[in-house]
């Protein structure tokens, strides 16, 4: 069973509630979950949040649009993903983050049809970050019930806790781990969610796909930020502020 797992909570410092924020009249969540639901390749769209009250308002997001949410450990989001692949008796993974709300259907597609042709414990795009060929924004990252099960009985650090996948892709000697690549690298773009001024790049990509009829591909998506230069301004300030791109 092939199971996505959408990570999603409202605590965020730099953008508080931001999952729940709104981009063309829509919640950023909602928007995501409607692209996800385009791939081939899932069995089952689950949100996985935390037990906070705070949080109470994903939970409730989820029960009004009939979408499955689990909820598990603030801090120890690891142990969140094993507690709710097991729950749903998971195969494969495909984790994505709610930061990411415009995360192209045919990159899932594209990155899952790796995992399986190379029998990887494994495949992501973005990461690691210094080698990737695709935009801040459209991050996959898939890996085996048997990977994160052996990942969350061996790491210990507050940091392999917190990142859920740190652990697989840097003990390459543990896993096998492969990254899809981009003929063009678009890794100066950035389309994520963790500033206001991000909000003001998904608001006017979600708009003008919709005035122009268009699926929302990754170079769809990169060629209108570059489209609008005050966009594309916005989106090299706070590509270079948030230091994506960078090896340290």
């Amino acid at each position: 069973m092939v199971l996505i797992i959408i990570q999603a909570r409202l605590g965020s410092t730099r953008l508080p509630g931001k999952v729940l924020r709104k981009a063309g009249g829509r919640e950023l969540l909602d928007i995501q979950v409607e692209r996800v639901k385009k791939t081939n390749c899932h069995d089952k769209i689950v949100i996985a949040t935390s037990t906070l009250e705070t949080d109470n308002p994903i939970e409730d997001f989820c029960i009004a649009r009939g979408i499955e949410c689990f909820r598990g450990d603030e801090q120890d989001v690891l142990l969140r993903y094993y507690e709710c692949a097991k729950n749903y008796k998971a195969d494969t993974i495909i984790r994505l983050t709610a930061d990411c709300p415009l995360i192209c259907s045919q990159t899932i597609d594209q990155v899952h049809a790796l995992h399986k042709e190379e029998s990887s414990d494994y495949t992501a795009n973005t990461v690691p970050w210094n080698k990737s060929t695709f935009p801040n924004g459209s991050d996959v990252e898939i890996f085996s019930f048997k990977t994160l099960e052996r990942t969350h009985e061996l790491a210990t650090k507050q940091q392999d806790r917190e990142h859920v996948t740190f652990y697989m892709w840097q003990n390459q000697d543990l896993f096998k781990t492969r990254q899809l690549k981009r003929n063009e690298n678009l890794s100066n773009f950035r389309y994520t969610v963790d500033y206001p001024q991000d909000l003001q790049v998904v608001d006017f990509v979600v708009k003008k796909l919709e005035a122009e009829g268009l699926e929302g591909t990754v170079k769809e998506i990169t060629d209108l930020i570059d489209s609008s230069e005050e966009i594309r301004k916005i989106n090299e300030g706070i590509s270079f502020e948030a230091g994506w791109g960078s090896s340290s």
